[in-house]
């Protein structure tokens, strides 16, 4: 099992990337990282916490949560295999991204077994993807190989590794399959791209994300965290605790009611923009060029019915 994945890894690695035309140079230049979280519940991420993987290891083998750009899929093993050498058996995807799918193929190639939301595996279907950065660019359709092998409607149950897994849907919020994965024994929620610690929320509503959905996924997720849970966010550094989603989901409110309130008096989007709804939460929030308040505000604008998402 371990020859055939890293076969596929090294036969994939020499394959045109894809995702390379929407990064930056050298932006895979980067060395991933092990982060411990709870129990049998580990975090494989960049040092820009850009992505984060979950790793469950025990005596019956590994679950991933999700897999990273396609670059990194050989450094993603790498990092398991440090982890533990049992079998990789079973990979769960949180939406449909390439930053979270990219090493689904290497892998389903070695053996494993993808389980993701039905939406997303119809969103992977498309001939290409709509991306949320950047007005809507494109990006190339997923690879057959790299598709679930087994969807669900509404939740599933893994009992592996002496613990009860909870994958389920959550409101449409990042996208429309995104799903959150509890482990109940290790008391780890990895929440996907619906909550993360670096920028404002990414609603992607090209691949059916919602401003509403974000906030009731949200609400979610606060009523399953105990004071002890730990929380894997999709993109960030740090692994957290409920507080910080409490947070994250109040400052969405907020903005959201400000930005309510301007289109009540009938200003235009360049007229919320100037505004400033988001002032107070901009140097914690704001800090990512490609993903700023001035790409959450119109999206907000939008949603809330203030009019056309760009002109």
């Amino acid at each position: 099992m371990n020859k055939m994945i890293l076969l596929a890894l090294l036969v994939s690695l020499l394959m045109p990337l894809s995702v390379s035309a929407q990064v930056p140079d050298g932006f895979f230049d980067v060395q991933l990282r092990t982060v411990p979280v709870a129990g049998r519940v580990h975090m494989i991420q960049r040092p820009d916490g850009f992505a984060n993987v979950g790793v469950f290891v025990g005596e019956e083998g590994v679950l991933l949560v999700d897999s990273q750009f396609k670059p990194h899929a050989e450094q993603l093993l790498a990092a398991v295999r440090d982890l533990s050498d049992g079998e990789i058996r079973f990979l769960i995807n949180t939406h449909v991204h390439p930053d979270h799918i990219g090493g689904n193929e290497p892998l389903a190639t070695g053996g494993v077994l993808i389980f993701a939301h039905d939406n997303m595996r119809v969103r992977m279907l498309e001939r290409r993807s709509r991306f949320p950065r950047g007005n809507g660019g494109f990006f190339p359709q997923a690879p057959a190989a790299a598709r679930p092998f087994v969807t669900f409607k509404e939740q599933l149950t893994f009992h592996f590794n002496g613990e009860e897994v909870k994958v389920f849907l959550a409101p449409p919020a990042h996208t429309d399959g995104d799903t959150f994965v509890y482990f109940t024994e290790s008391n780890v929620l990895h929440l996907g791209d619906v909550f993360r610690t670096t920028s404002y929320p990414v609603i992607d509503v090209y691949n059916g994300g919602t401003l509403a959905g974000t906030i009731e996924a949200l609400d979610l997720a606060i009523s399953l965290a105990g004071p002890n849970t730990r929380i894997i966010p999709g993109h960030g550094v740090d692994v957290v605790g409920r507080e910080e989603v409490v947070q994250f989901r109040d400052m969405i409110v907020d903005v959201a009611q400000r930005v309510r309130e301007l289109i009540s008096q009938g200003e235009t989007l360049d007229g919320v923009i100037a505004a400033e709804p988001t002032k107070q939460y901009d140097d914690k929030w704001g800090r990512v060029a490609s993903w700023s308040e001035k790409d959450f505000i119109p999206i907000v604008y939008h949603q809330l019915g203030g009019g056309s998402l760009y002109e």
